[in-house]
């Protein structure tokens, strides 16, 4: 099936933790001395594009953040964690933090936003719910980081039947190597994988009504 043949579906565009922590120099990754490859301004100048496109479309637009803490932190997640140095003194994306806040690109009233606790935006949250009382076929993913988070979303997506079509140059990750290694997979396993300008022309209005404000329930987590 071709990038024209899936995005004729009704599609929707699921943006992955856009958050101060992974993305802002002053956040937890940055303050380690992590940088994002490709560079995060990249990758938001192009999620700005797919989400205003996505937008004029009627295409509704997920936006997922990652949220940690006490109450879904298990002796097992926290040690995913083992090893990686300064992660104690900076931790990732803590409940009500400004690391937890979106970065570079924002949610508006009429998009829907999805709370996670674990890598996979399908974990325990309402994300399928949303897609499958949306009518949604096919969804468009971007974000952080390409390797773990967007990758981890994209294998769930494809397990449920979705059609997905990951957006190269709207996903950054730690290293070139884990970025490009992740799309390589994803592309060949789990979707199609395209650049930004290459899916832009094809995000066009598909049957069904996008929801309104009032529909979506506005900006919100779970």
């Amino acid at each position: 099936m071709t990038l024209n043949e899936i995005l004729a579906r009704k599609t929707a565009l699921v943006v992955i933790d856009m958050q101060n922590d992974y993305c802002h120099p002053q956040g937890s990754f940055g303050k380690r001395g992590t940088q994002l490859v490709p560079d995060v301004s990249v990758t938001v100048r192009n999620l700005q594009r797919l989400a205003a496109r996505a937008r004029e479309s009627g295409i509704p637009v997920f936006f997922v953040r990652t949220e940690h803490g006490p109450w879904s932190d298990s002796p097992s997640w926290l040690g995913r964690l083992r090893g990686i140095p300064g992660v104690d003194e900076l931790p990732v994306c803590a409940e009500a933090s400004w690391g937890a806040e979106f970065f570079g690109v924002q949610p508006q009233a009429a998009d829907r936003v999805v709370l996670k606790h674990r890598y996979s935006a399908f974990v325990d949250t309402p994300l399928h719910l949303y897609l499958r009382a949306a009518g949604v076929e096919t969804i468009v993913v971007g974000g952080v980081v390409t390797n773990v988070c967007v990758e981890s979303t994209v294998r769930d997506a494809f397990m449920r039947d979705y059609h997905v079509v990951t957006v190269s140059d709207c996903c950054s990750a730690t290293s070139g190597e884990e970025h490009d290694a992740a799309l390589f997979n994803l592309n060949r396993y789990f979707g199609i994988v395209s650049s930004c300008d290459e899916v832009l022309p094809h995000l066009r209005r598909a049957p069904g009504k996008r929801p309104t404000t009032s529909d979506a329930g506005g900006i919100t987590g779970t």
